[in-house]
């Protein structure tokens, strides 16, 4: 009887007896409730329901964006150090905060020219002890090289596959960089610019390399750097700076330190990875003693207070390293040792752990546009005429607000860069990652797989 009655339902008023049902009808129909007695949808009800729908989309977007950051926090194994990690992360986006704020092209006329604000406001130097943190990164570089060696050893991965994984990771991205710039260098010279803006913009787009080749040569030298202790690069670099600027030495003495002082906090991520770092001691030994020392050198030992180069200063603190910039390393690697227990608490909520692996995921895609991104807004502001800094000398404080002003569009151009050239550095196509995984469901054998994303 109960079947009888709803196959004679009537109609309901606002459709006609005997008319057809259209699709608004059948649409209505179909938002019936599972389970449930299918019922017409009054056309208010029907307002009211897509207006709560709009609503939810409205919502979506940010709701999404902590169902990704939690599956990404959920798929991250355990075991992994999630503050080394975060510590990475900032190495790298303080090396390019830094070279947004202290890296200017001015306008001449039809030319660039590179000019910093640190050379006409020493009071900007401060800028540079919060922003130059690549100790931090060859810190965090030493800890994992030797961890992930010691780790390829116990598979009984040889040594040439482990080094060819690592640098393979490393140089993949550089290929795109230079085949962009070797190409727009060579529209720029068949289009009659000048051979200064076109060795100023070459020079700033491939200033990163150094950096790797760097890092590429203290990777290989793992093996060997296992067990040295960094007091025995620390004392290298004392020694040659004791003869450059004590005793008249040649200059190029001075490229020595390129890899001495660098090998310094390798060896000290070495250390950590031995576990005789793992005390706080340690960590307040290395920060207040390197800010002591760096003190010292700037106020009585001629030092200059910037830490990055300065154009027309007698003495860079980074081209090459000095005695100062490593003691200041030093400071810096003992407040990242300190902070360590506060990054991993941080890194367990899900939004910050997923902005660290993305990161992560993209550091070396992220290192090797940042200064494109600079200039590609640049060139392109050039078209609205000279703009405030931008293109304008930095010679004063509304140079450096005007430059805070343009770093989310800076942002933004690498967001583009990112876009664009991210698959150089995953290899092209989907690889597999490190920084998280993404737990399956168990199959049909039971057990739960896991895979690399």
């Amino acid at each position: 009887m109960t079947d009888t009655t709803r196959a004679t339902r009537p109609s309901p008023p606002h459709a006609a007896p005997g008319r057809r049902r259209g699709p608004a009808d059948r649409r209505r129909l179909s938002r019936a409730t599972p389970g449930r007695e299918l019922r017409w949808t009054a056309p208010g009800r029907e307002l009211r329901r897509t207006a709560s729908s709009q609503a939810l989309r409205r919502a979506a977007p940010g709701r999404e964006l902590r169902r990704a950051a939690a599956r990404i926090d959920a798929a991250t194994p355990a075991s992994r150090d999630r503050a080394v990690d975060a510590l990475r992360a900032v190495a790298i986006l303080g090396v390019v905060l830094g070279h947004w704020l202290v890296t200017a092209l001015v306008a001449d006329g039809n030319s660039l020219h590179a000019a910093s604000p640190l050379q006409d406001m020493p009071w900007f130097s401060p800028v540079s002890w919060v922003f130059q943190t690549l100790a931090v990164f060859f810190l965090v570089g030493g800890h994992v090289a030797t961890h992930g060696y010691a780790s390829a050893r116990a598979r009984g991965t040889s040594y040439g596959r482990w080094l060819s994984a690592r640098l393979s990771r490393l140089f993949r991205p550089v290929a795109a960089v230079l085949t962009l710039w070797t190409v727009t260098a060579a529209l720029l010279l068949l289009t009659g610019a000048e051979f200064m803006t076109i060795h100023t913009l070459v020079k700033l787009a491939l200033s990163p390399l150094w950096f790797l080749l760097v890092f590429a040569a203290l990777t290989a030298a793992t093996p060997l750097l296992t067990r040295l202790h960094p007091l025995w690069p620390l004392a290298v670099v004392l020694h040659v700076d004791l003869l450059r600027f004590g005793f008249g030495a040649p200059s190029w003495l001075g490229w020595i330190n390129l890899a001495a002082g660098w090998l310094v906090p390798y060896t000290l991520g070495a250390a950590w990875t031995r576990g005789e770092l793992d005390h706080r001691r340690a960590g307040r030994l290395l920060l207040t003693g390197g800010t002591a020392a760096t003190a010292a050198l700037v106020a009585w030992a001629g030092y200059p207070a910037s830490m990055v180069g300065v154009p027309g200063a007698e003495i860079s603190n980074l081209n090459p390293p000095t005695l100062a910039a490593v003691t200041f390393g030093l400071a810096q690697c003992g407040l990242a040792l300190l902070l360590r227990e506060r990054l991993g608490r941080a890194m367990r909520r899900p939004m910050a752990w997923a902005a660290v692996a993305l990161v992560n995921l993209s550091a070396m895609t992220i290192f090797l546009w940042h200064q494109t991104a600079l200039m590609a807004t640049t060139a392109t502001g050039l078209l609205m005429g000279r703009l405030p800094g931008l293109h304008t000398l930095p010679e004063g404080l509304d140079w450096v607000v005007a430059r805070l002003a343009w770093l989310p569009v800076f942002a933004l151009a690498l967001a583009g860069c990112w876009a664009a050239f991210r698959s150089f550095e995953r290899g092209g196509g989907r690889r597999r990652s490190r920084v998280v995984r993404e737990h399956r469901t168990p199959g049909r054998t039971g057990a739960a797989g896991a895979r690399h994303v």
